[in-house]
Order: structure tokens, then sequence, then C-alpha cells
């Protein structure tokens, strides 16, 4: 569940599309320079509610610190190795309300689904609908096979995003505490095409 890149794998030749348009008036936007801003005061503004689950989340991102970020994850979508999108409202152009991401880092032929939703737009259906989207986008990518999702034990909003989605419960593996709200069990939900 994180918008920050984790290590770099070759993932594919191709890409997802840089725009998807969701059900409830939302879109998901590939991470690019012009919205850094308004992703920083989204992270400030959420903190509380990322922090139990997200150990990018200990301390408040400088606005310098989201611009390095957001540089890295342009520089990894241009690589094919991890694809970061920003959810905002279709009404409000340049809004920031969550972060989605498929991410390379679990081996060839897969992609992870990562996500966060702002706190006063959770329990409304948006991470699953976006997390619908980026099933499908990363299953129609050449040479990926299997999407998964990774989410504490602990985290039940989670958890709850891929079971609507009819993902299945692979495994459960023993992983460090990295944040405060962990358990150090991980669930593993995986889903392939």
């Amino acid at each position: 569940m994180s918008h920050v890149m984790s290590r770099s794998c070759e993932v594919s030749p191709g890409r997802p599309p840089e725009l998807l348009r969701l059900a409830g008036g939302v879109s998901l936007h590939r991470r690019a320079a012009d919205r850094a801003a308004a992703l920083n005061a989204a992270v400030h503004a959420n903190l509380d509610h990322l922090r139990p689950w997200l150990a990018w989340a200990a301390e408040a991102p400088s606005r310098a610190r989201t611009a390095e970020v957001t540089r890295a994850g342009s520089a990894a979508w241009d690589a094919g190795t991890d694809f970061i999108y920003l959810l905002g409202l279709d009404a409000e152009p340049g809004s920031v309300i969550g972060s989605f991401g498929l991410h390379g880092r679990i081996g060839p032929g897969a992609l992870e689904i990562g996500y966060w939703v702002s706190a006063d737009r959770a329990g409304r259906g948006i991470a699953t609908t976006a997390a619908r989207a980026l099933t499908a986008a990363a299953l129609a990518l050449p040479g990926i096979g299997r999407v998964e999702i990774h989410c504490d034990q602990a985290n039940a909003a989670s958890a709850a995003v891929p079971r609507k989605l009819g993902y299945r419960l692979d495994r459960i593996a023993d992983v460090a505490v990295r944040a405060p709200g962990e358990t150090g069990r991980q669930l593993v939900w995986v889903t392939e095409g």
C-alpha cells in the first residue's frame, strides 16, 4: 500500500494508460510534477490516516521531497518498472484525494497494486473502483499474468478491496513491521488473467 517506489524490476515493454476515468466522478492520472503540490497537501492532511499502515508516512514530507519522489516516479514509468497514479475529482481539476500504483517489485510477469484514499473519501468504494480499473490495465499489459494486493492482516479496510474484487487470498506472510499499525502478518491477495 505505498505510493512510493520500491526496488525496480523489469516489468513490461508496454505501459498502462496515463488516464483512467472511473465511475463516480473520479479519475486516475499519471503522477506528474503539476500535481506535486496538491499531492503534498493531501499527504499532510492525511498523515494520521496513513501513518498506521505506511512507513513513508512516519514524517510529513517536504514539498521538495514530494517533487523528488514525483520525478523518480516519472522515470520509473518511462522505464516501465512502476506506474504511479494520483486519484482526483473530475469536478476539481488538479485535486488529489489518493494515490494508486502498479509496482513491479514482486517479480516478472506480475504487478502489485498499492493504494491509499483520503480519510474523508474512505468507505465509499473509490479504492475498489480504482483497483478494479488498475487490475484490468495491468492484465492488459504484455507479459503480465498476475496482479497482487498486499496489506497487513490488521488493515481491514485495505483487505476489503481485493476481497470485493474476487482476488483470492494466496498466503499470509511473516514480514518485518515497518509502520505502527502493522502486525507483521501480510495478506497476499492474487488474481490472474
